[in-house]
């Protein structure tokens, strides 16, 4: 068996770890700007955008921490204090570990916060430091970096290893019958990726999701247990409506956030690999991020017999029909996509390596424009 700590690497040099968070966050600003595209082009819904912008944020507010927690990360600050372990292998993206980390230190941030030195009065030392002794002030600005990390830990609405689902009215489909969007979020530590669900379903019972004191906490507990990348959609969808009798689930999507391919920080193998490496883009442009949505629809219902005399209804799932594909996939269809600048792009288009056909490519450039081809 392989030790997976050998596919994780520590980003230990300053300057490395910088350029690292910085491409993080140019990714991010070209995702929300994608999916605002995808949506001007009817191939999102607008509901949709919204809830995925929403946790694009939260992942760059996770970033923004972190880049604060490893600001000094290869500096002499009188302490060694480690570098932040990066999935170099499968992901690109950080490892688990380091959000799990992060959630422990939030829930110390105030104490920590009320035993440190205010920005302020840091900030003159540090200069008090230059002036009067003439030395670098690592050890000040590594407690401002700390500083900084705890604060960004309490403004919140950060990505967490399990972001609890979240639940939406939609409208109302009869008596006592109403559509709800059901959406959550995980880091799965598998894959070392962020993993983004929305569920569409119509709520039979008596008292509305939300207010239902008895079944919101279980679908809770429920969807955040079946929140694995492994699983198939159609099996998370099944167990959900064979355990909730009044709850429906109509239209399940998934989208899986990377991984992220960069020729300065990663190893993994395959095309990308190569088209990056012949890019020779510059610095901030040599990446490409992969993104991936799951969709499973319900085609039709069923009723079935519960106890003497009731009956429950069942969905029934439309898988892939293409190539025989929907039971291998558990999805009704799978839409894959490849984000990138202008210049890997080039290089993808004069390879043209199998297997690229039916992945949609967005080009992104820096000044905030989106082409699909």
């Amino acid at each position: 068996m392989t030790d997976p700590s050998h596919d994780h690497a520590g980003l230990s040099d300053t300057f490395a770890s910088r350029r690292y968070f910085k491409k993080f966050e140019t990714i991010i600003r070209h995702l929300t700007r994608v999916a605002a595209a995808m949506q001007a082009e009817g191939r999102l819904s607008k509901s949709d955008v919204k809830v995925l912008t929403a946790y694009l944020m939260r992942l760059n507010f996770t970033f923004r921490a972190l880049s604060m927690k490893y600001l000094m990360a290869g500096r002499d600050s009188g302490r060694f204090f480690g570098s932040l372990a990066m999935d170099k292998r499968d992901s690109g993206f950080p490892v688990a570990a380091e959000l799990m980390t992060m959630a422990n230190d939030a829930q110390q941030a105030e104490r920590h916060l009320a035993n440190m030195a205010s920005e302020e009065q840091l900030k003159d030392d540090m200069v008090r430091t230059i002036i009067s002794d003439r030395a670098v002030p690592s050890k000040l600005q590594f407690a401002l970096s700390q500083r900084l990390y705890y604060q960004e830990l309490l403004k919140g609405q950060l990505f967490w290893t399990q972001n609890d689902p979240e639940c939406e009215w939609l409208e109302n489909t009869g008596e006592r019958r109403r559509r709800f969007l059901l959406h959550w979020a995980a880091y799965d530590s598998q894959v070392n990726l962020p993993v983004i669900y929305l569920m569409e379903l119509e709520d039979s019972g008596k008292v509305a999701l939300p207010k239902d004191e008895r079944r919101w906490p279980e679908v809770q507990a429920h969807l955040m247990a079946q929140a694995l990348a492994g699983l198939k959609l159609v099996t998370i969808a099944r167990g959900f409506d064979e355990d909730f009798d009044d709850l429906h689930p109509k239209h399940l999507r998934r989208y899986h956030v990377g991984p992220m391919y960069s020729s300065a920080y990663t190893e993994q193998s395959g095309p990308l690999h190569r088209v990056l490496e012949e890019a020779e883009a510059p610095a901030g442009q040599d990446w490409a991020l992969a993104w991936t949505l799951e969709e499973l629809e319900s085609e039709e219902v069923r009723e079935e017999r519960a106890g003497w005399f009731g009956t429950v209804e069942r969905e029934i799932f439309a898988l892939d029909p293409f190539g025989g594909r929907g039971a291998d996939t558990g999805a009704t269809r799978t839409q894959r996509a490849i984000i990138l600048p202008q210049r890997p792009f080039q290089v993808l288009a004069e390879l043209d390596p199998p297997g690229f056909g039916d992945v949609q490519k967005f080009v992104v450039s820096e000044a905030g424009q989106v082409l699909r081809y």
